[in-house]
């Protein structure tokens, strides 16, 4: 995007005074260290959109981002890129111009296509930190992208919008893997994965008591969101972000999660011993798989599962 289409005529944009009241917060120097960052982003909707916002407006100067999808009426709740002016569009295309829109020298990179095992290492490749946005059906995707980092020694981070709270996980080497938190492995049954995965992305259920599930619809992949829930989501990523890219202070590594309820008031900070592997942990597994296999949902999350392959949330 022009810089003439983002600012007045006979202006120019300065770096350093659009970033100026971070100062305080972050330093000159800090602020240089943000502004040559590489930031990953799979995902650029519910979640994905607004870490790219968040993380835009702290001065981070380099993105790398992919989502194949593209924004509906559905969006328009909890998707900061969702307009009636962008329904149609590409979800990457219109976050990347956002981005530009707010620091005209960001440079950003569209990655074409959803993370796979083919291509996962390549996406995250040079990235200073990993920011999952992937849909919650998507789990193969997930997998791949936080087996991808792993590998390369590179942090990432999930921070996943429920209800109107939000949840952080962060996976980097001196705490457990992604799998290795979730207790998801090769081989295990898709509906199985998606249960741990259910289970071991907020221990505390916070949200639980006010949500009503009975909306659910898996055939549609529909269910509550709120954009509550996804800009908290966004700021608890973007203060952990904070953190890693500026080596400030330990990190809130998995076991450790964290759980926020603006409606409930609630903040649950704790560490889940041995992950999804702890007893409670199993207990909770082995009640809500009989629950919904009672109710015969056990084939439909195989089969929504089986249809996305790593749009957005």
């Amino acid at each position: 995007m022009a810089l003439s289409q983002t600012l007045r005529p006979g202006s120019s944009f300065s770096r350093v005074e659009a970033f100026e009241r971070n100062r305080g917060l972050i330093s000159v120097a800090e602020q240089e260290k943000l502004a040559n960052s590489l930031l990953v982003i799979a995902g650029c909707g519910g979640v994905g959109g607004l870490h790219a916002h968040t993380c835009a407006r702290l001065g981070i100067g380099r993105f790398r981002i992919a989502d194949s999808d593209h924004y509906t009426i559905a969006n328009i709740t909890r998707q900061i890129g969702a307009t009636i002016q962008t329904i149609g569009r590409n979800k990457a295309e219109v976050t990347a111009e956002m981005i530009r829109s707010i620091n005209p020298e960001a440079t950003v990179e569209i990655f074409n296509g959803n993370i796979s095992e083919a291509n996962a290492a390549q996406f995250v490749s040079g990235a200073d930190l990993v920011i999952d946005g992937i849909d919650f059906f998507a789990l193969s995707a997930r997998r791949q992208l936080f087996g991808a980092a792993w590998q390369a020694g590179i942090p990432a981070l999930t921070a996943a919008p429920l209800g109107f709270s939000a949840t952080l996980h962060v996976f980097a080497h001196g705490g457990m893997s992604f799998d290795d938190y979730f207790d998801i492995q090769d081989g295990q049954d898709t509906f199985d994965q998606l249960v741990r995965f259910f289970v071991g992305l907020a221990p505390s259920g916070l949200h639980l008591p006010y949500m009503d599930l009975s909306s659910v619809d898996i055939t549609s992949g529909r269910g509550p969101s709120s954009i509550l829930a996804s800009q908290l989501a966004a700021s608890l990523a973007g203060g952990e972000a904070i953190k890693i890219l500026l080596k400030r202070g330990p990190l809130l590594l998995a076991p450790r999660y964290l759980q926020v309820d603006c409606y409930r008031q609630i903040l649950r900070k704790r560490r889940l011993r041995g992950g999804n592997r702890n007893w409670y942990q199993r207990l909770k597994r082995v009640i809500i798989t009989k629950k919904l296999r009672s109710l015969g949902l056990d084939q439909s999350l195989r089969n929504r599962a089986a249809s996305v392959r790593g749009a957005s949330a």
